[in-house]
């Protein structure tokens, strides 16, 4: 048993942050008393000056693309993906998405992020990675292009393969996009999803004109589309983007099996636009935060993302009362990992997955909180440099910029090199 005691203990279902001992055991928080329970015995004495929150869940993201961080800047989405991007990732080979992996998990680690879900290639060696780190995952084979079929079988031996496995992964498809699917292969991975009661993860306008590109485009609207092909009845169907959704529709997607991936900062960066997040969450759309891959954003830092996440809508709608600390809390971890199929994490509460992040409120720019307003404090004041130690499991992966159970100089000179073998 681990108990850090005395910290300052927020989450997304609570509006103030509360002074606790938290108690870890066999992965799990087996208790959350008043602070001052335990006398003895502690792991980390919190002294009413440390706050523990849930770990971030980053809903979307291609990990292993922080070997081609920084090729292709400046550019819209389509001249980068077709001129820059996909030429590079032809010569991806499990090694390179392995170390490029890694990669991405040391700066996740250090930035709060103890969940993350991955569309990309060689996803048995991204859950190498993610399970030799101990980290939380949410993988699909991403599936495109003539051999999508190949691809999709692929993902579901995968799936037999790692589904759930030591806790720590769980598996979804992962067709790229309507505009690189073909209909009649989307019809078989929905079909094959429910079969095997998968979840999907699917890029889902992102970009003004995309719907242009869609085979099926011209004969019906995208909702026929998720209706037409299945994907509308699948375990739970993740959209990554959705900046183009329109709002008359938004009703469709308020459903308890869809949550939208919202990633401000890559839309932003690519000139995709802004999603109107606000008014999803007035449909009562479940919405989570992703960081997309980090050639696109070009940062895995979810702190960064929660605080771009509120202050985007609060602007581009002209009205602060939107998308308060509350929920951008609740975007940032729970929403996404019930949507990657971990039911059970991303709040403080006896029974969850002690998956949590330490932050150190003796900084400068924390000067004046209390409970009441620690968790404004926290997304507008704060941010991932204020963290010292994130926990997956009960297991504590990063502290104090050190990473124990793993070589943080060897995943970095490597990955230095894998990409200079890749561009």
């Amino acid at each position: 048993m681990n108990i850090y005691r005395d910290v300052v203990v927020w989450d997304a279902e609570s509006e103030a942050a509360r002074r606790c001992d938290v108690c870890t055991e066999n992965g799990k928080i087996s208790a959350v008393k008043p602070a001052g329970t335990y006398a003895y015995g502690a792991a980390y004495e919190g002294r009413g000056r440390t706050a523990l929150i849930p770990g971030f869940v980053n809903a979307h993201g291609h990990a292993a693309m922080t070997l081609t961080r920084g090729f292709g800047e400046d550019l819209p989405l389509m001249d980068w993906l077709q001129k820059r991007i996909w030429p590079a990732e032809a010569k991806l080979d499990g090694e390179l998405v392995y170390k490029g992996t890694l990669l991405s998990i040391l700066e996740m680690l250090s930035t709060g992020t103890t969940c993350f879900a991955d569309m990309y290639f060689y996803m048995d060696r991204v859950a190498d990675a993610a399970l030799e780190a101990g980290i939380r995952a949410g993988l699909s084979r991403g599936v495109m292009g003539d051999t999508s079929i190949e691809k999709l079988n692929e993902n579901l031996a995968f799936a037999k393969k790692y589904d759930g496995l030591e806790g720590l992964v769980r598996v979804q498809t992962g067709p790229h996009a309507p505009y690189t699917v073909s209909f009649e292969c989307m019809k078989y991975v929905a079909e094959a999803s429910k079969e095997n009661g998968l979840g999907v993860q699917l890029h889902w306008l992102e970009t003004k004109n995309e719907w242009n590109m869609v085979e099926a485009g011209s004969r019906m609207t995208p909702e026929e589309y998720l209706e037409q092909t299945g994907l509308l009845d699948v375990k739970h169907l993740l959209l990554a983007h959705c900046v183009w959704m329109d709002k008359e529709k938004m009703p469709f997607y308020a459903r308890p099996n869809i949550t939208v991936a919202h990633n401000p900062k890559s839309n932003l960066k690519l000139g995709s636009g802004v999603a109107p997040v606000a008014a999803m969450n007035e449909a009562h759309i479940n919405v989570a935060l992703g960081t997309d891959g980090a050639s696109s954003n070009n940062r895995l830092d979810m702190w960064d993302e929660m605080r771009y996440a509120a202050l985007l809508q609060k602007g581009f709608n002209m009205d602060p009362s939107l998308l308060t600390a509350q929920d951008a809390l609740s975007m940032a971890t729970k929403n996404g990992a019930e949507a990657l199929g971990f039911s059970d994490t991303g709040l403080i509460r006896e029974g969850w997955a002690a998956d949590f992040i330490l932050i150190d409120l003796d900084m400068p720019h924390y000067t004046g909180w209390n409970c009441e307003n620690l968790p404004g404090y926290l997304v507008y004041a704060g941010s991932s440099a204020d963290i010292m130690t994130t926990v997956v499991a009960g297991k504590t992966l990063y502290h104090m910029g050190e990473f124990p159970g793993l070589d943080a100089e060897r995943i970095i000179a490597e990955a230095a090199e894998a990409r200079k073998k890749l561009l």
